[in-house]
């Protein structure tokens, strides 16, 4: 018996069913904006992100200093290509998109033993490479902020 509670759409009536198949695409397309939110879509990096892990990169490769990993010592050549190996890996994936990004996921330790990476310039003391390279990064970022705009 049916008092006018039952609001289940009867699939034998033809208007009903027109009105149910665009409740159910409203449905699945929530449904679908929901699962994308919650993978995280992530825009590019930005152009000054770009540049700046670049010039991180390059201020490596030009420091002369030497890069430990996995408990050997590398030249300044051989750090630079390593961590812009690390860095494609990552863009690939959306996973560095800022300096920061960059710095504690490609260049603080190894991915595969995780042990940290360390730096050795000259006769100082070796640090880790995420306190030298985040030095560099606040020297980029005061040369640059003092550097007048180009027109």
């Amino acid at each position: 018996m049916n008092d006018g509670r039952d609001l289940r759409v009867s699939m034998d009536d033809p208007m009903q069913r027109r009105t149910a198949a665009p409740r159910r695409l409203r449905r699945a397309g929530w449904l679908l904006a929901g699962l994308l939110a919650g993978f995280g879509v992530q825009a590019a990096p930005s152009a000054q992100a770009e540049r700046e892990i670049e010039q991180l990169i390059q201020t490596l490769g030009r420091s002369g200093c030497q890069f430990e990993r996995n408990g050997s010592w590398h030249d300044a050549g051989q750090a630079q290509a390593h961590l812009r190996k690390k860095l494609a890996y990552l863009r690939k994936r959306g996973l560095a998109d800022t300096p920061e990004l960059f710095i504690e996921r490609a260049a603080t330790r190894s991915s595969l033993s995780g042990q940290p990476y360390r730096m050795r310039c000259g006769q100082a003391a070796p640090i880790g490479s995420a306190a030298w390279l985040q030095a560099q990064l606040v020297q980029l970022r005061k040369a640059g902020a003092s550097t007048p705009p180009s027109r």
